[in-house]
């Protein structure tokens, strides 16, 4: 019995650390299966992971190169950045500027400054000294960018400025505008025209006796000339990089004889060869916001230069080339991509006549700090030739630069203009 009650013991055990074993075995079984489950899942979002980190690189690179093409398929372009530190102040985006060449940003300003207004003179809440106006206008400052800025504050009104403008066959016309995001379509307007007989407020739809309206909207820029006689208007549309409404967008409008070409975030977004009626001669400037369709916007740093100098002759004959296409934003040594045109020339003289040597010299006006003008105008000098030598290849050792700051005004610094003439990077021969 006794032995019958072992063999019983010894096979319930045997039987139990079977069991035992096997829940064991399953048990060390699925963890195993479990860990292994949690490792190859952990791999597989790691690869996700690294695909996602790799497509934001690929988005980031896209947006940082999404400048590069203008995108209207007329031209080639091209569009390399260099980004400098400053510390001094931001930009009006809040963002580094980045120097961006392009092929359809050709225009070149030229060395005479026929009009300046950034509304410096005029006190805030006042309604600026140099216009006129049947509506309603005012000074103001914004947030998002420094300085005074002329509010277009009604949705149906006509601003004119008083003086008349001796255009030259070739100008350009520079501003910044901020459109209201409120109200229509149109940011503003802008019409150039000529008279016969002076008016100081002509609210005429088609003023004087010929000129070009120009219509600065959210999604188009459509323009058409007319003139006296003729039934029937000259129209130029386009859809290519239009204005954003709250932000500072700079439009430059190059006026050669009967062409109208105008440029918007590097690139070039219309080009008629005849907009312009043949024989219109221009001399007023007025900004037109129509009932219902305007939003009416903010304006300032109006700029009116004559058609480009010859670059050649200037640096090589007389062996001094003051220039005005070189940009930079308010304190900073960056060199904006406006510059892009201006740069190109010079380095086109520099490159067909390679022992020539350079000094670049930049200049101040009086606003500020003595010491930190000095300091800024030496900076910006050193930023030209940085962008010579790395965008267009020209030799280092080719190029001295120096900054004068705010010591050798050409002009009295007593009004915006004369303050916009001593603003300017000089390059000088050697």
């Amino acid at each position: 019995m006794k032995n019958l009650l072992f063999v019983l013991a010894l096979v319930f055990a045997i039987l139990f650390t079977q069991t035992t074993q096997a829940q064991f075995f399953e048990k060390l079984k699925k963890k195993t299966e479990e860990k292994i489950k949690s490792e190859g899942e952990k791999r597989v979002n790691d690869k996700v992971d690294e695909g996602v980190e790799k497509g934001y690189d690929k988005v980031e690179e896209g947006i940082e190169n999404a400048g590069e093409d203008s995108g209207d398929g007329t031209e080639d372009s091209t569009s390399t950045t260099e980004k400098t530190n400053d510390e001094t102040t931001s930009n009006s985006s809040g963002d580094d500027v980045k120097f961006s060449s392009s092929s359809k940003y050709d225009f070149i300003p030229g060395d005479k400054v026929i009009l300046y207004d950034d509304f410096s003179q005029d006190a805030v809440g006042d309604f600026p000294a140099l216009w006129t106006t049947n509506s309603a206008g005012e000074i103001n400052t914004i947030n998002i960018a420094p300085g005074n800025w002329f509010n277009l504050n009604s949705t149906d009104g006509n601003y004119f400025l008083l003086n008349d403008i001796d255009f030259p066959k070739n100008f350009i016309i520079e501003f910044d505008i901020v459109p209201k995001t409120k109200g229509g379509r149109i940011a503003a307007g802008l019409l150039l025209y000529g008279e016969s007989k002076r008016k100081e407020m002509d609210n005429n739809p088609q003023p004087g006796n010929g000129g070009i309206m120009i219509s600065i909207e959210k999604g188009y820029w459509n323009t058409w000339g007319y003139k006296s006689g003729e039934s029937e208007k000259i129209v130029g549309k386009s859809d290519v990089k239009s204005v954003v409404a709250e932000k500072v967008n700079h439009v430059i409008i190059w006026v050669q004889g009967r062409r109208l070409r105008i440029y918007h975030e590097q690139a070039k977004v219309l080009d008629m060869p005849t907009n312009i009626y043949d024989g219109v001669k221009l001399s007023r400037l007025c900004f037109r916001l129509s009932r219902g369709a305007s939003s009416g916007s903010y304006i300032s740093n109006l700029r009116i230069t004559d058609a480009a100098p010859d670059m050649r002759s200037k640096l090589l004959t007389e062996g001094k080339l003051v220039s005005y296409g070189i940009y930079f934003d308010v304190n900073k040594d960056v060199v904006k991509s406006e510059s892009y045109g201006t740069l190109k020339e010079i380095s086109k003289v520099l490159t067909d006549n390679p022992d020539v040597k350079i000094k670049i010299v930049g200049h101040t006006d009086s606003d500020g700090d003595d010491k930190s003008n000095l300091d800024l105008s030496k900076r910006r000098g050193a930023s030209v030739k940085n962008v010579l030598v790395k965008e267009f290849g020209i030799d280092a050792a080719r190029i001295e630069t120096d900054g004068k700051g705010e010591i050798e005004p050409i002009a009295k610094n007593d009004s915006g203009i004369n303050k916009a003439l001593n603003r300017r990077v000089e390059f000088i021969k050697l």
